[in-house]
Protein backbone atom coordinates (compact mmCIF):
# COMPACT_ATOMS: atom_id res chain seq x y z
CA UNK A 1 0.00 0.00 0.00
CA UNK A 2 1.32 3.77 -1.08
CA UNK A 3 2.07 6.00 1.76
CA UNK A 4 -0.61 8.85 2.30
CA UNK A 5 -0.02 12.39 1.06
CA UNK A 6 2.50 11.58 -1.22
CA UNK A 7 2.24 14.58 -4.36
CA UNK A 8 3.16 13.48 -7.71
CA UNK A 9 2.69 16.21 -10.57
CA UNK A 10 3.54 14.93 -13.92
CA UNK A 11 4.19 17.45 -17.03
CA UNK A 12 4.00 16.37 -20.04
CA UNK A 13 2.98 18.43 -23.51
CA UNK A 14 1.48 14.79 -24.63
CA UNK A 15 -1.60 15.11 -22.89
CA UNK A 16 -2.45 11.69 -23.49
CA UNK A 17 0.78 10.40 -21.72
CA UNK A 18 0.35 12.97 -18.71
CA UNK A 19 -3.06 11.62 -17.70
CA UNK A 20 -2.18 7.72 -18.11
CA UNK A 21 1.18 8.37 -15.83
CA UNK A 22 -1.30 10.20 -13.80
CA UNK A 23 -3.78 7.74 -13.67
CA UNK A 24 -1.50 4.92 -12.88
CA UNK A 25 -0.06 6.79 -10.28
CA UNK A 26 -3.24 7.45 -8.62
CA UNK A 27 -4.67 4.31 -8.51
CA UNK A 28 -1.48 2.99 -6.82
CA UNK A 29 -2.42 5.04 -3.94
CA UNK A 30 -0.52 8.37 -4.45
CA UNK A 31 -1.97 11.81 -4.98
CA UNK A 32 -1.38 12.95 -8.32
CA UNK A 33 -2.17 15.74 -11.17
CA UNK A 34 -0.97 16.40 -14.79
CA UNK A 35 -0.23 19.55 -16.34
CA UNK A 36 0.73 20.18 -19.74
CA UNK A 37 3.45 22.92 -20.02
CA UNK A 38 6.49 24.19 -17.67
CA UNK A 39 3.94 27.16 -16.93
CA UNK A 40 1.31 25.00 -16.01
CA UNK A 41 3.54 22.85 -13.76
CA UNK A 42 4.59 26.16 -11.83
CA UNK A 43 1.05 27.42 -11.58
CA UNK A 44 0.06 24.40 -10.38
CA UNK A 45 3.21 23.69 -7.80
CA UNK A 46 2.00 26.42 -5.78
CA UNK A 47 -1.30 25.31 -4.66
CA UNK A 48 -0.13 21.57 -5.27
CA UNK A 49 3.24 21.15 -3.43
CA UNK A 50 4.71 18.25 -4.94
CA UNK A 51 6.86 15.69 -3.60
CA UNK A 52 7.83 14.30 -6.67
CA UNK A 53 7.71 15.67 -10.41
CA UNK A 54 7.76 13.61 -13.58
CA UNK A 55 8.06 15.46 -17.04
CA UNK A 56 9.14 15.25 -20.10
CA UNK A 57 12.30 17.07 -21.25
CA UNK A 58 11.13 18.13 -24.78
CA UNK A 59 7.81 20.65 -24.33
CA UNK A 60 7.30 24.34 -25.91
CA UNK A 61 8.62 26.90 -23.76
CA UNK A 62 10.15 25.96 -20.78
CA UNK A 63 11.85 22.51 -20.96
CA UNK A 64 12.27 20.29 -18.85
CA UNK A 65 15.79 20.36 -17.28
CA UNK A 66 14.54 24.01 -17.03
CA UNK A 67 11.83 22.70 -14.86
CA UNK A 68 14.01 20.85 -12.84
CA UNK A 69 16.26 23.46 -12.18
CA UNK A 70 13.70 25.72 -10.65
CA UNK A 71 12.14 22.77 -8.81
CA UNK A 72 15.60 22.68 -7.07
CA UNK A 73 15.94 26.21 -6.43
CA UNK A 74 12.49 26.47 -4.97
CA UNK A 75 10.68 22.97 -3.88
CA UNK A 76 13.63 21.59 -1.58
CA UNK A 77 12.94 17.72 -1.18
CA UNK A 78 11.27 17.75 -4.32
CA UNK A 79 12.74 14.98 -6.71
CA UNK A 80 12.49 15.14 -10.43
CA UNK A 81 12.64 12.09 -12.68
CA UNK A 82 13.11 13.67 -16.41
CA UNK A 83 11.93 11.61 -19.62
CA UNK A 84 12.33 12.05 -23.59
CA UNK A 85 11.69 10.49 -26.72
CA UNK A 86 14.22 12.69 -28.26
CA UNK A 87 18.15 11.72 -29.11
CA UNK A 88 18.73 15.53 -29.27
CA UNK A 89 18.50 16.06 -25.48
CA UNK A 90 22.38 15.58 -25.02
CA UNK A 91 23.25 19.17 -25.76
CA UNK A 92 20.61 20.45 -23.07
CA UNK A 93 22.28 17.83 -20.58
CA UNK A 94 25.62 19.22 -21.52
CA UNK A 95 24.13 22.76 -20.58
CA UNK A 96 22.68 22.04 -17.24
CA UNK A 97 26.27 20.46 -15.97
CA UNK A 98 27.92 23.35 -17.30
CA UNK A 99 25.86 25.25 -14.69
CA UNK A 100 26.61 22.87 -12.11
CA UNK A 101 23.02 20.86 -11.83
CA UNK A 102 22.98 17.56 -12.65
CA UNK A 103 20.37 15.94 -14.05
CA UNK A 104 18.58 12.10 -14.33
CA UNK A 105 16.84 11.21 -18.08
CA UNK A 106 14.95 8.25 -18.94
CA UNK A 107 14.46 7.72 -22.37
CA UNK A 108 10.62 6.94 -23.96
CA UNK A 109 8.63 4.47 -23.44
CA UNK A 110 9.43 4.36 -19.65
CA UNK A 111 7.39 1.62 -18.05
CA UNK A 112 5.00 2.09 -15.49
CA UNK A 113 6.58 -0.05 -12.75
CA UNK A 114 9.80 2.55 -12.89
CA UNK A 115 7.81 5.33 -12.36
CA UNK A 116 6.47 3.71 -9.43
CA UNK A 117 9.85 2.67 -8.16
CA UNK A 118 10.48 6.10 -8.69
CA UNK A 119 7.86 7.65 -6.58
CA UNK A 120 7.76 4.98 -3.91
CA UNK A 121 11.95 6.07 -3.56
CA UNK A 122 10.28 9.36 -3.20
CA UNK A 123 7.85 8.46 -0.58
CA UNK A 124 10.38 6.77 1.19
CA UNK A 125 12.94 9.67 1.77
CA UNK A 126 9.97 11.46 2.61
CA UNK A 127 9.37 9.37 5.70
CA UNK A 128 12.96 9.12 6.85
CA UNK A 129 12.90 12.75 6.65
CA UNK A 130 10.14 13.08 8.43
CA UNK A 131 11.36 10.44 11.13
CA UNK A 132 14.27 12.56 11.80
CA UNK A 133 12.37 15.45 12.20
CA UNK A 134 10.44 13.57 14.98
CA UNK A 135 13.45 12.50 16.43
CA UNK A 136 15.52 15.42 16.58
CA UNK A 137 15.41 18.11 19.93
CA UNK A 138 15.64 21.33 20.23
CA UNK A 139 17.74 23.41 22.78
CA UNK A 140 16.38 27.16 24.37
Amino acid sequence: MAPQGIRVLIVDDERTLADTLALIVTRSGYESMAVYNGKEAIDAAILFRPHAVISDVMMPGMNGIELARYFAENFTGCRVLLMTGHDATDKLVEASLSCGYVVNILTKPVMPQTILAFVASCAEALAKHKTSDNNSTETV
